[in-house]
C-alpha cells in the first residue's frame, strides 16, 4: 500500500494549514522531519531539513486503525504561509516512499478499510459542498450513517424472510409445522411501505443538495427584474423602461431560511417579431415550466401568461402605490417579506418529505427492490411449489439494498464519486 499525502486545507495564505499523510511510511517519513513521535498522540515539533528550521508545527499522530483512513496517519498543522506550505510538500515530495495524493483518495481509503460505506462517503461530498443550513444538516445525517442504518434494518428483515423460504424448500418433503407465508409478507409489506416512501422523497431531496429554482414571470415593464435586484442585494440584471430589456434567463442564487435557492429572471412574455427576443422568451418559458414555484407578476385585472400550478404564487405590480395585500415592489420593498415567506413555506413543506435517499443512483436500487419484493409477494400464494423462484427474487432483492451503501456493485460509480472531492480529502 502506498503513503499518500496531500495538502488538506485551502491553498492560500491562512492561520493554519494542514497537511495529511496516510499509510505505512506515514509516521517514518516526518520523522524525519520532526523526531521520534507518539504512536498516536500530539506533540509541538519544530520541523527541519537538515539544520534549517522549516516550521513549528503541531504533529498529529493517529494509529492504525484510529483514524480516518483507518490507516496510520500524521497530520501536520503548519503556519499558513504559502512559503511554508510549498517548503513541506517539496520535502515530502523529494521522499522515494511517498505520493502526491489523488481527488478523493483519502476518502476512498476510508471507504475500501471499512471505515465508511458509500452513503457516507455520499454524504461527506454534500457537507463538503453545503452552502447553506439545511443542506448542512442533510449531508450530516448521511454521512453520520442514516443510510446504513436503514439499509441494515431492511436488510435483516429481507435476510429473515429469505431464510423462512429457504426453510420450505429444505423440508419440502416433509411436513412443515408452521406456514411461513403469513411472516413473510408481513416482513415484505414493513420494507416496501419504507422504501416506497424513500423513493418519494428523492426528488425533492436532489432539489436540496442541488438548489430549488423559483422562476420570477410576467409581460414587460411589470417589475421582474427590478424584483430580482432588490431580492439579491444588487444588480443583478439590467432594468429599463424598453420593453424586452432581459433577452436570457438571469439566475441568483440565495439562501432562504437554510434552503439553497436560485431566483430566475425571465424574458418578458410577449408576441414579438424580434427573433433574438423569441429565443429569450422561448428560454423563459421552459425554465419557469421546470422551476419549482413561480412568481406570476401579473395586474390585477389580467390572466398569468403561464398556466398557475400547485405552489405558485401570483403578485400584482407596483403594490407600494395601490396598498394591494397581493402587491409587489422591488423598488421599495413592498411585499418582499411576504413573498420570501411564502417560498419558505411552500418549498419547507415539501422538504419534510425527504428520507435519507439523496441520488438517483439511490432510487434506483429501491425501485428495484420494490419490483422484486412485490413479484414475491404475488408468488406467495404458490410459495411451496416456486420456493426456488421466490428465493431468488429475495436474495437480488437483497443486492439491491446492499448496493446502497456498497456492499457490492460499487466500482463503476467510485469514479464520478470521487470526481467531487479535492486533492486533501
Amino acid at each position: 500500500m502506498d503513503t499518500i499525502f496531500a495538502l488538506a486545507t485551502a491553498r492560500g495564505r491562512a492561520g493554519v494549514a494542514v497537511i495529511r499523510l496516510s499509510g505505512p511510511a506515514a509516521r517514518t517519513a516526518v520523522e524525519q522531519l520532526a523526531g521520534p513521535l507518539p504512536v498516536h498522540g500530539r506533540s509541538l515539533r519544530l520541523l527541519r531539513e537538515g539544520a534549517e528550521v522549516v516550521d513549528e508545527a503541531l504533529v498529529l499522530s493517529f494509529d492504525h486503525g484510529r483514524s480516518f483512513t483507518g490507516e496510520v496517519v500524521v497530520e501536520l498543522h503548519l503556519h499558513g504561509s504559502p512559503a511554508i506550505v510549498q517548503a513541506v510538500l517539496r520535502i515530502l515530495g523529494n521522499n522515494a516512499d511517498l505520493r502526491a495524493a489523488e481527488a478523493g483518495e483519502f476518502t476512498r481509503r476510508a471507504l475500501e478499510n471499512g471505515r465508511l460505506d458509500l452513503a457516507q462517503v455520499e454524504g461527506l461530498a454534500d457537507l463538503i459542498d453545503a452552502e447553506t443550513e439545511m443542506q448542512r444538516r442533510q449531508a450530516m445525517r448521511i454521512f453520520q450513517g442514516a443510510m446504513g442504518a436503514k439499509a441494515n434494518v431492511w436488510r435483516a428483515k429481507l435476510l429473515r424472510a429469505a431464510a423462512l423460504i429457504e426453510a420450505t424448500i429444505d423440508f419440502a418433503d416433509e411436513d412443515v409445522p408452521v406456514d411461513v407465508r403469513p411472516e413473510v409478507e408481513g416482513l415484505l409489506v414493513d420494507v416496501l411501505i419504507a422504501l416506497e416512501a424513500e423513493v418519494a422523497g428523492v426528488s425533492v431531496a436532489e432539489r436540496l443538495r442541488d438548489g430549488f429554482e423559483v422562476a420570477i414571470v410576467g409581460r414587460p415593464n411589470v417589475g421582474k427584474s427590478t424584483l430580482l435586484n432588490y431580492l439579491a442585494g444588487r444588480d443583478a440584471a439590467i432594468t429599463s423602461h424598453v420593453a424586452g430589456t432581459t433577452r436570457d434567463v438571469i439566475e441568483v442564487r440565495m439562501d432562504i431560511a437554510g434552503l439553497p435557492v436560485t431566483l430566475l429572471d425571465t424574458a418578458g412574455l410577449r408576441e414579438t417579431a424580434d427573433e433574438v427576443e423569441q429565443i429569450g422568451i422561448a428560454r423563459a418559458r421552459s425554465r419557469a415550466e421546470l422551476a419549482d414555484i413561480r412568481v406570476h407578476i401579473v395586474a390585477a385585472d389580467e390572466l398569468p401568461e403561464l398556466a398557475i400550478q400547485p405552489g405558485d404564487i401570483v403578485l400584482h405590480p407596483r403594490g407600494d402605490e395601490t396598498g394591494d395585500v397581493n402587491g409587489i415592489s422591488g423598488l421599495t420593498g413592498y411585499g418582499v417579506q411576504r413573498l420570501t415567506g411564502h417560498i419558505e413555506q411552500e418549498l419547507s413543506a415539501r422538504v419534510a418529505s425527504v428520507g435519507v435517499a439523496m441520488r438517483e443512483r439511490h432510487r434506483l436500487a429501491m425501485v428495484h427492490a420494490i419490483t422484486l419484493m412485490a413479484e414475491v409477494i404475488d408468488l406467495l400464494p404458490d410459495a411451496v411449489e416456486k420456493a426456488d423462484l421466490v428465493a431468488e427474487d429475495l436474495r437480488l432483492a437483497i443486492r439491491a439494498i446492499d448496493s446502497l451503501v456498497g456492499r457490492i456493485d460499487v466500482e463503476d460509480i467510485l469514479g464520478e464519486i470521487f470526481s467531487s472531492f479535492c486533492i486533501g480529502k
